[in-house]
């Protein structure tokens, strides 16, 4: 028992490793995908070069953030078979296939135009290279479309039954279009644009800060701060609206998110906890500071809305590690907050300097903020993942199989070996990036560098 024990806390921690690791490769390939679509119109609109060297520029990073994505990547899709066969036998008739989709569907439309997208300058006329941009930006959102979809599912399975140890499905339409499923996208759709855009800021607001090609950057700037003055407000809320489903259906979830053991009664509002010290063994909080009715307005959008608490399910249903859960959701929440500070403190600074011929020109503090706020897109979004999928234990499909069950009968030294061969695997992964990103940030942008032959004519200012 023990040595089955070992192995699935094993299993389980290489998988949140590879997890953990893999998704932020994912994150900067859906937005700046979506950017370079952006600064491409723009040049082909407006003839200005900078758009180009943008593009150009950007687009470098954009190829080393998909390679080591695809990299890291892969060997999740063999953990399913290798560390997780019993999850892969149960549900694979609907899992595997929408797995296979993305494969299929969204990766390869990916790759298939990436070339076209790097090394087709002058090689393909301007509207398909335009449309290979944004064919790879397409595979990009599609593919964490059908990941959020196959993710969704385990949180909330819909359309089938189990039928002899297998899933069966009774109703496509009914499975993948759970509203939950799609909220859940959204959710992960704007953090990945807002993590993108806020590293495009970032490097931008290094590069106005070091006096290197300045007029440049500070269009890219103002392009992410535009973009985050969308993102930043949808992104509160669409958590929200995922939230309100969330209490519906998972309750055990969100009451370790908010650390809440004991249901309200009725006509009594529940407190949010801004801080609490859970302690599971007591089934209670140690100590917490409150804001009194205000989880009941959260989650029921009333004042004395009734909230289920931890204590409403037996212990062996609650998810582990609530204070994991309690915290990361608010590193979380003030992740997002100081996002939506910045883009508003920004935009207040842009909009005094309208009248003036050099825009978005921000103090150096405010421009040293932006190089300080690149890591917190990461940081959000690895903590709502965090919540996400360890407040879904004991689960692995929510309410049909339980992660005990799921595990394959592996020897812990066989897991261990593996989860070491990956950290150290994944740890030079992430150096390798760090030393190639920086000589690129450090070489800046090849502004000498000659237009495309496709274009007639063009305005030769250089930024």
């Amino acid at each position: 028992m023990e040595s089955l024990q070992d192995t699935l806390l094993l299993s389980r921690l290489q998988f949140a490793l590879t997890a953990i690791f893999h998704i932020l490769w994912p994150l900067l390939t859906v937005g700046l995908s979506i950017f370079l679509v952006a600064v491409e119109v723009l040049w082909l609109k407006t003839k200005d070069p900078d758009y180009f060297h943008h593009a150009r520029f950007w687009g470098k990073l954009f190829l080393l953030n998909f390679a080591v994505g695809v990299v890291s990547g892969i060997p999740m899709e063999f953990e399913f078979g290798t560390n997780w066969a019993p999850f892969s036998r149960l549900t694979g008739e609907f899992f595997g296939n929408i797995l296979g989709y993305d494969g299929a569907m969204a990766l390869m439309l990916e790759a298939g135009f990436l070339g076209i997208m790097m090394f087709g300058w002058n090689r393909v006329p301007a509207g398909m290279h335009l449309f290979a941009t944004a064919m790879v930006a397409l595979g990009s959102s599609l593919s964490a479309f059908w990941i959020m979809i196959a993710n969704g599912w385990m949180q909330a399975p819909t359309g089938g039954h189990i039928e002899a140890g297998r899933y069966v499905v009774d109703s496509y339409a009914e499975a993948l279009l759970n509203p939950y499923h799609y909220w859940g996208y959204a959710h992960m759709w704007l953090a990945c644009i807002e993590t993108s855009l806020l590293v495009v800021g970032g490097v931008s607001a290094w590069y106005i800060l070091k006096q290197r090609h300045q007029n440049l950057f500070r269009k890219s700037l103002k392009l992410a701060l535009a973009g985050l003055l969308a993102a930043a407000p949808l992104q509160i809320l669409v958590g929200d609206v995922a939230g309100l489903y969330l209490f519906d259906l998972q309750p055990a979830k969100t009451a370790a998110i908010e650390a809440h053991w004991d249901t309200n009664p009725p006509g009594q509002g529940a407190e949010w906890h801004v801080l609490a010290w859970p302690n599971t063994h007591n089934q209670a909080n140690d100590w917490v500071l409150s804001i009194p009715n205000a989880l009941s307005l959260i989650a029921t959008h009333s004042l004395d809305g009734q909230v289920k608490g931890l204590k409403a399910f037996a212990p062996a249903d609650q998810p582990p590690a609530i204070g994991l859960i309690f915290y990361s959701f608010r590193v979380m929440l003030v992740a997002g907050l100081a996002i939506a500070a910045l883009t508003a403190v920004s935009a207040w600074y842009g909009w005094r300097q309208r009248r003036q011929p050099i825009t978005l020109a921000l103090p150096p503090w405010l421009l040293k903020a932006w190089v300080a706020a690149i890591p917190l897109g990461y940081i959000a979004t690895e903590c709502g993942w965090i919540v996400r999928e360890v407040g879904r234990q004991p689960w692995a499909v929510y309410g049909l199989l339980r992660t005990a069950q799921s595990a394959s009968a592996l020897s812990p030294s066989a897991v261990a070996t593996s989860l070491a061969l990956f950290a150290g695997v994944y740890t030079l992964l992430l150096a390798s990036f760090i030393v190639f990103a920086r000589r690129i940030i450090m070489a800046g942008p090849n502004v000498d560098q000659p237009l495309p032959a496709f274009m007639p004519s063009v305005n030769t200012q250089k930024g």
